[in-house]
């Protein structure tokens, strides 16, 4: 059975699965695709839908042979240093082929490019998980201040993130609301607020129908960054259940962390799914069986 890792081999959770696949008897390869084009070669036939890997080792692995697909990482190819008039041509070439193979691959991918797409449209995301009737915050996504100015005067306390992600969240002060930091900040990037939702942090992780909970216990408003934040492993509700894996279906995904906010007096409020979590700590923490769950998944 030949499944492929996609991400980069020293990263720890793309080796970490590579050797629990391997340790169930699977045949591994990574698609470190920040190796292309230079040192990993593609090729693809569209009237025959027919592909081909060539990795660096001198592997060659057919598109039909590979069983599944294990989606840690998406890196950007690596063009090497052309004349400026040459370079976007070549990145756009480069990711062309790329998506078209990866597209293409009949294998199962865990998770597939639809999910990918999901996560980096999170206003997008947001709005679907609103649809299943599960609730989120009050959002807004904008880079127009007055529209920033009119939500904030309407709400007690607010936070800020970025709208795709790579910085942590922070709590919205009177000198954010300043309208020359307004004007300047959000004429170089939209940025999403939301009201802020007191009580516990819970982070669910689904493996298909398996779901896996524990409750974060930290004082930082991003537990992220709190190196003593605490996994007290959960029971969760039937109902709780269903709803986190009717949230990776709706989003199209096979495996997913979810993070949650439990107010005191109220339901469950969404936050994010990840397709592509970090996990390893949780596991260690908590002795939930995910490693188990995904080779699993990969080798069905």
């Amino acid at each position: 059975m030949k499944i492929l890792v996609l991400g980069c081999p020293e990263e720890a959770h793309a080796r970490h699965m590579g050797q629990a696949l391997r340790a169930a008897g699977a045949s591994v390869n990574y698609l470190d695709t920040t190796q292309f084009p230079a040192r990993l070669r593609l090729s693809w036939c569209p009237q025959t839908a027919e592909g081909t890997l060539c990795f660096e080792s001198g592997d060659r692995l057919s598109l039909r042979d590979i069983h599944s697909v294990f989606w840690r990482s998406l890196g950007e190819p690596a063009i090497a240093p052309l004349d400026p008039a040459l370079q976007p041509v070549a990145r756009q070439d480069a990711a062309s082929l790329l998506r078209s193979l990866i597209r293409a691959c009949p294998a199962r991918w865990v998770n597939s490019w639809r999910a990918y797409d999901f996560h980096k449209e999170k206003p997008r995301q947001l709005q679907r998980v609103h649809a299943l009737g599960i609730p989120i915050p009050e959002t807004l996504v904008t880079n127009d201040p007055q529209e920033v100015l009119a939500f904030a005067q309407r709400r007690d306390r607010l936070i800020f993130k970025p709208v795709y992600g790579g910085a942590h969240t922070r709590q919205l002060t009177p000198e954010h609301l300043d309208a020359a930091r307004l004007r300047h900040v959000l004429g170089l990037a939209p940025v999403t607020l939301q009201t802020y939702i007191p009580g516990t942090n819970l982070r669910t992780y689904v493996v298909e129908d398996a779901v896996y909970a524990a409750e974060i216990r930290s004082a930082a408003l991003d537990f992220r960054e709190d190196a003593q934040a605490e996994l007290i492993p959960v029971a969760l509700p039937e109902a709780a259940q269903r709803q986190c894996v009717a949230i990776a279906r709706a989003l199209g995904l096979t495996w997913t962390a979810i993070d949650w906010r439990q107010p005191p007096d109220g339901d469950w409020v969404f936050l994010e799914a990840n397709p592509s979590p970090m996990f390893l700590f949780f596991e260690q923490r908590t002795g939930y069986p995910i490693t188990q769950a995904l080779v699993e998944t990969l080798t069905r």
